[in-house]
């Protein structure tokens, strides 16, 4: 395996928990605190600006920890490979813990804020390709 994708690996794989174990942390408040006070709607829409900033912040220093070049591509696949790791994790708990098919789990979403995530989704996906853009050639 080439030196470039182990480090594409890495990053991606850094880039996945730093977010995954923010949200795991914020997700925990959120349902706990927030849910019964707001409901599920609000306490989503509340919660993603803040995990957009995590995201933001998780991306640049992933990038830099790993020294991932400025290569679109590499940053790109960095943000895919976290992308791929942070749906298989969603999986797992939609599956195993929470007991639901992918399907009821689907349904369960509410459309606004289901719609708002799906959007950060996209985001973290393209974060590594847009933290330090003005650099990309």
């Amino acid at each position: 395996m080439s030196q470039v994708l182990v480090r594409i690996l890495k990053a991606g794989a850094l880039y996945f928990g730093v977010v995954f174990g923010a949200g795991f942390v914020l997700g925990t408040i959120r349902v706990i605190w927030v849910v019964p006070r707001l409901g599920e709607r609000t306490a989503e829409l509340i919660e993603a600006p803040v995990m957009l900033g995590v995201t933001i912040l998780a991306a640049r220093w992933a990038v830099r920890r790993r020294a991932v070049p400025p290569v679109a591509l590499q940053r790109l696949g960095m943000g895919l490979i976290g992308l791929g790791l942070l749906l298989v994790a969603e999986l797992v708990v939609v599956l195993l813990v929470r007991g639901l098919t992918v399907g009821e789990y689907l349904a369960s979403r509410d459309i606004v804020s289901g719609t708002a995530y799906l959007a950060l989704l996209v985001v973290f996906a393209v974060m590594p390709l847009l933290v330090g853009r003005r650099r990309l050639s």
